[in-house]
């Protein structure tokens, strides 16, 4: 019995290697694999330029300190602020700490305001990580209880609901930010809409906030674009990076810009392993040939065939409330919950998530094959058929 803290539901496989949208369980068995990781595995398992890459890198050097300067994290701001138009990043090796960052970002730049108790919008259903304040910013009640006192200020709103927004605008002089998605992957695949990401950049430069833009789950090319909300064509003051940065290897980052620009000073913040050589390579790695193979466009593609196929297969089944994605982030909305189905997939070779309880997630690393995406919608439609009674 392996001596682990029962922290995970975890399913009773386990996978000795990969290679692109397939896994390999004890047995030999293979899998098509259209959960990467949740996705992280931006290239699929075992990428020869990305294990080319990490192999000479840590023949050469994996890690020294941030007290130096450090070439490939350097190398890897230039890249990550050229895509984003962006000022500045500080890296670290998770979501939830990018995320730490920028709420701790957004309460130094309240207090240099001179307010003494900044506060920070964040919506229902939002994820941001399992650290004290990041889980206090989470709308998820579940993933909060137990942990009580939470940290304070956080304002919650309804998610993609600009009414809300104005509301605390107009009633709550110590808000100072503004924290969200623009696509609520743990909350069920909910995608915010242009025209409301844009009324949030209006609000935040007519009062003086910071729009902080949470990119874990859905940046590095997912959704069809480098970050999802450049969709809506706004840039952000705050945004945070990590999942398939790095492919699959730990690393996060917190960018800035604008007003949010250079509110750090030595001292602030840190990580001991943030940017930290390897990480970078993984990340430069994974930038490069997501650029190189056109994968960007590649996830648009892929997504409205996978979302287009399913809901053709789907169509006029019965429990079946919504078929919707942006790229490779893809829901299937069932009208009960279905948990089960993850089980039903392991055991017909097919890896899927189920999140919200009724959401069936897919999240499919960027270099799945055409035919691999139709395998997907033919094996999934037939489990949610079977599963639905249909």
């Amino acid at each position: 019995m392996p001596h682990l803290m029962n922290t995970y539901n975890r399913q009773p496989i386990a996978f000795t290697h990969g290679e692109g949208c397939h896994l390999f369980d004890e047995q030999g068995r293979r899998y098509l694999d259209a959960l990467a990781g949740i996705a992280v595995n931006t290239l699929g398992h075992a990428h020869p330029r990305l294990v080319e890459a990490l192999g000479r890198q840590a023949g050469r050097l994996m890690h020294t300190s941030n007290v130096y300067r450090v070439r490939e994290q350097e190398a890897l701001s230039e890249r990550l602020v050229a895509l984003a138009k962006m000022d500045e990043v500080f890296f670290c090796n998770s979501g939830c700490e990018a995320n730490e960052a920028a709420i701790k970002l957004a309460r130094m730049y309240g207090h240099q305001k001179e307010i003494e108790q900044p506060a920070i919008i964040v919506m229902e259903q939002s994820f941001h990580g399992r650290t004290l304040a990041t889980l206090s910013a989470t709308g998820n009640r579940k993933v909060q209880a137990g942990f009580e006192p939470l940290v304070s200020g956080f304002v919650r709103v309804p998610f993609d609901d600009l009414s809300a927004i104005e509301h605390v605008a107009a009633n709550n002089p110590n808000v100072v930010a503004v924290l969200f998605e623009p696509v609520q992957g743990e909350g069920g695949i909910n995608i915010a809409h242009d025209e409301y990401m844009r009324g949030l950049r209006r609000i935040c430069d007519e009062k003086g906030w910071l729009l902080m833009v949470d990119e874990v789950q859905c940046g590095i090319g997912r959704t069809g674009v480098w970050f999802a909300h450049q969709h809506a064509g706004i840039r952000p003051d705050v945004m945070t990076l990590a999942k398939g940065l790095g492919s699959g290897v730990p690393v996060g980052a917190c960018l800035a810009a604008g007003p949010a620009a250079g509110v750090f000073k030595p001292g602030n913040h840190g990580s001991t392993f943030g940017g930290n050589p390897l990480a970078c390579t993984a990340a430069l790695t994974t930038l490069a040939v997501l650029a190189q193979d056109g994968l960007l466009a590649r996830a648009s593609q892929l997504g409205n065939a996978i979302c287009g196929g399913l809901r053709e297969a789907l169509s006029g089944v019965g429990g079946v409330v919504a078929v919707r994605g942006e790229g490779l982030m893809i829901g299937i909305e069932l009208d009960r919950p279905c948990g089960d189905l993850v089980k039903l997939g392991i055991e017909s070779g097919l890896l899927i998530n189920v999140t919200a309880d009724k959401v069936v997630r897919l999240l499919p690393a960027l270099v799945m094959t055409d035919a691999e995406a139709k395998q997907l919608v033919e094996m999934l439609s037939a489990l949610i058929r079977k599963f639905l009674g249909a």
